[in-house]
């Protein structure tokens, strides 16, 4: 089964370095594959190099696609943290 959601980047710095490591240490812990998509580009979550050549900025929607035994806990997860803003103060 595979699950889509679309989710806004909220934090001011985007998906830079700090966000990217915070979103790559959560996706692991799943069992499931975890793929985000912005516009053309897409990546495995778990890749923290992956995720920042996405170059997601403030304001821009990605698409975060899982699949397997925990694609739902792991987007829920997921969706939590960016909309927490990487936890990052702004």
């Amino acid at each position: 089964m595979t699950i889509e959601r679309t989710l806004l980047i909220r934090n001011k710095l985007g998906l830079h370095a700090r966000a990217a490591t915070q979103l790559a240490k959560l996706a692991n812990q799943f069992d499931a594959q975890v793929t985000i998509v912005n516009g053309e580009r897409h990546a495995s979550a778990n890749s923290v190099l992956g995720l920042m050549m996405l170059e997601s900025h403030m304001g821009k929607e990605i698409q975060v696609i899982g699949e397997g035994p925990d694609a739902m806990q792991a987007l829920d997860a997921i969706e939590e943290l960016v909309a927490k803003r990487f936890n990052e103060v702004e």
